[in-house]
């Protein structure tokens, strides 16, 4: 599984042959590239803030995954296919080629597309994608990567996503001011038991300036087993 991160909360994730980008939001200072040069299978949308669906609008030829209140408002705007829209929710899974992506809450506000001043769109999210599909029922050997979105701090990331869909690697915001800052990200890190512990939703605007050295002193000292790895824009991570 390939990660590369375009700065903001914006991945772009390979499974097998699946690509899959999260939160497209070109228009931030760590990343130089064009929308256009991307080409995604599917495109995941957390919530409906500016800076989290700014481009979604340059993919309409892949599938759009997210809440069905998120979904519809940007599929009518953008002019998604019907047959090319997926609307899920909390708790779910859906196969998405050789992907298999569970949604799970965020605990942060959520609006439609116009600013602050559009209406509630509902829960935000954030995403485990995974190789393989989530069980119990026996031990598989995926790799699974978790996608936080935009979020404070959360119970269900020491009670539900650590132990039970068991991430190997996390994206955490960790600019602070609207999400978690370094140390509650750091706390995260250590709840969900991941090796690999990636920052993100900072940089991009003056109130979530941060010293990322801030996140890596945060991870060696809360959680250990973590190892903390700072991403340039559109620098990719193999897992």
């Amino acid at each position: 599984m390939e990660l590369t991160w375009h700065g903001h909360a914006t991945w772009h994730v390979s499974v097998g042959s699946t690509s899959l980008l999260i939160d497209p939001f070109f228009g931030n200072p760590k990343t130089d590239t064009d929308p256009g040069e991307l080409d995604p299978d599917y495109v995941l949308v957390t919530h409906g803030h500016d800076d989290h669906v700014g481009h979604v609008g340059e993919y309409t030829d892949a599938t759009l995954v997210g809440t069905p209140e998120v979904t519809a408002d940007l599929a009518s705007e953008h002019g998604f296919d019907e047959e090319d829209v997926i609307g899920m929710n909390l708790g779910g899974t859906i196969e998405a080629g050789d992907a298999f992506v569970t949604m799970h809450r965020a605990d942060h506000t959520n609006g439609i597309t116009e600013g602050f001043e559009a209406p509630s769109a509902g829960m935000p999210a954030g995403y485990i994608i995974s190789d393989t599909e989530p069980t119990q029922v026996e031990e598989t050997d995926a790799t699974t990567f978790y996608h936080a979105g935009d979020t404070g701090l959360m119970s269900e990331m020491k009670d539900v996503i650590g132990p039970y869909l068991d991430p190997d690697a996390a994206a955490l915001p960790a600019g602070d001011h609207f999400t978690m800052g370094p140390m509650q990200a750091a706390i995260a890190a250590d709840w969900l038991g991941v090796d690999y512990a990636l920052p993100m939703h900072y940089d991009s605007f003056p109130p979530i300036e941060i010293d990322t050295d801030d996140f890596v002193a945060e991870v060696e000292a809360t959680a250990p087993d973590a190892e903390p790895v700072v991403l340039d824009g559109d620098e990719s991570f193999e897992l």
